[in-house]
C-alpha cells in the first residue's frame, strides 16, 4: 500500500481543498467583518492557497535534509517572528491575543511556522542521537528545555491550544524517537497541569472551560458558539439544508467560517459529508503514516511522523471543539477553515510527506539493508 500512499494523500488533501473553498465561498459573505466586500474572505484565501501550493511544490522538490541542516536557521526565525506579536505597529491583538503579525496588508501568524520549525529541531536533534534518546539529558532535558523557550512565547501570545498541539507533537516524536516512557509521562502530567495553571489564571478561559461542562447554563456567553454548533448539527440531518441554505452562518454561530466551519458542512451538506470530511481526514493520516514508516532514514521517520502529528492532532481538537467533545479552543480545521497562514503551513507540511515519499520510493535497491537499519527505532 506504501507506494501508492502519495496519490491517496494528494487525493484526499484536494479533496479537502475542494470542500475548504465551496464552504468558505458559502459562509464568508456573512462574516461580521467582511470589509464591505461579501468575496473578502475567499480572494484572500485563494492568494494563500496560491501560496501554500507554491511552498508545497518547492517542499517537494527539495531534498528534506535540507531542513535537518539548517533546522536552527527556521527555529531562530520563528522566535523572531514570535517575539514580533509583542511589538508594537507590527503585533496585532484580537479578541484578547497577540497572536498576528501584520506587514501592510499582509497578516499571519508566527506560530504556524514555529509549528514547522519545531518539528524540523526535534527530528534533527533525534536523528543524530539515535544511541542517547533514552537518556535523560540528550533524550529529554535539552530538547525540552530549547522547545520550551519557543512555547514560552506562545503562552505570552495567549493562545493555549497551538501550545497544547505543539506539546503534543513534541510527546509523539520523543515516542517514536526512544525517549524512556516514564520521562513522556512527567511530560504529559507537566504539560497537562501547566496548561490547567495558566487557563485557570485567565477568565475567559475558565469561562469556556464552565461552559463545556455546562453548556445550556452559559449558552448567551462562553458556550455560544458549542451551543449555536450543536443546532447547526441538529438541523442538518443526515442530507442538509443544501448548499448555500445554511442560518447559522448569519451571524448566529460567531466564526463560522474559521474555526466553527465544520458545523457548517454539516448544516449544509449534511452528515454524509461531514463523515466525508472525517474519512479525508483519516485517509491523510493513515497515508502519511506509511510514507513515515517507509522514510529512507531516520530523520525522515521522525519529520513524517511529527507533521502526522500536527496535522491529525489539529483536525482532531478542531472536530473535537465543534461538536462539543472538549472546551473551546482556537485552532482551525486543516485545510477547510479560512486562515492564509494556516493554509500554508499545512501544504508546507503536504510537500515534505512527498519528498519523503519520493526519495523513500526510489531508493536503490543496493541500499535496502542499510535503508532498514536506518529506519528502525525502538519503538517503530
Amino acid at each position: 500500500m506504501h507506494r501508492k500512499s502519495a496519490h491517496f494523500l494528494f487525493v484526499a488533501v484536494l479533496g479537502m481543498l475542494v470542500i475548504g473553498i465551496v464552504m468558505l465561498f458559502s459562509t464568508s459573505a456573512f462574516a461580521r467583518d467582511s470589509h464591505g466586500d461579501m468575496y473578502f474572505f475567499i480572494k484572500r484565501q485563494a492568494v494563500w492557497l496560491a501560496v501554500g501550493l507554491a511552498v508545497c511544490t518547492v517542499a517537494a522538490m527539495v531534498d528534506y535534509h535540507f531542513w535537518q541542516r539548517t533546522w536552527w536557521i527556521w527555529f531562530g526565525l520563528a522566535m523572531v517572528a514570535l517575539a514580533f506579536c509583542f511589538v508594537p505597529h507590527f503585533g496585532m491583538r484580537i479578541n484578547g491575543s497577540r497572536r498576528w503579525v501584520g506587514l501592510g496588508p499582509i497578516t499571519f501568524q508566527p506560530s504556524e511556522i514555529a509549528k514547522v520549525a519545531v518539528v524540523f529541531f526535534l527530528a534533527s536533534w533525534f536523528a543524530d542521537r539515535e544511541k542517547e534518546s533514552s537518556r535523560i539529558l540528550p533524550g529529554f532535558v535539552i530538547p525540552f528545555a530549547i522547545v520550551s523557550a519557543m512555547l514560552l512565547l506562545i503562552v505570552l501570545e495567549v493562545d493555549l491550544g497551538t501550545t497544547a498541539l505543539l506539546g503534543a507533537a513534541m510527546f509523539v516524536i520523543m515516542f517514536v524517537a526512544g525517549t524512556h516512557p516514564a520521562l513522556l509521562g512527567v511530560l504529559s502530567l507537566g504539560g497537562l497541569a501547566g496548561i490547567l495553571f495558566v487557563a485557570t489564571q485567565m477568565s475567559e478561559r475558565m469561562g469556556r472551560l464552565a461552559a463545556f461542562m455546562d453548556p445550556e447554563r452559559f449558552k448567551d456567553d462562553a458556550g455560544l458558539q458549542q451551543m449555536q454548533a450543536l443546532i447547526a448539527w441538529g438541523s442538518g440531518g443526515m442530507e442538509g439544508l443544501g448548499l448555500g441554505n445554511g442560518r447559522q452562518k448569519m451571524l448566529y454561530l460567531p466564526y463560522a467560517h474559521t474555526d466553527f466551519i465544520f458545523p457548517m458542512i454539516g448544516e449544509e451538506l449534511g452528515l454524509r459529508v461531514s463523515l466525508l470530511v472525517v474519512f479525508l481526514f483519516v485517509v491523510i493520516i493513515v497515508s502519511a503514516m506509511m510514507i513515515a514508516l517507509h522514510a529512507k532514514d531516520r530523520f525522515g521517520l521522525l519529520l513524517g511522523c511529527g507533521i502526522v502529528s500536527l496535522l491529525g492532532l489539529q483536525a482532531a481538537v478542531n472536530i473535537g471543539v465543534t461538536t462539543s467533545l472538549l472546551p473551546n479552543k482556537g485552532l482551525p480545521l486543516p485545510f477547510v477553515s479560512y486562515g492564509g497562514s494556516n493554509l500554508a503551513a499545512c501544504l508546507f507540511g503536504v510537500g515534505l510527506l512527498l519528498n519523503i515519499y519520493r526519495q523513500g520510493v526510489l531508493e536503490p535497491g543496493n541500499k535496502k539493508r542499510a535503508v532498514i537499519r536506518a529506519r528502525t527505532t525502538p519503538r517503530i
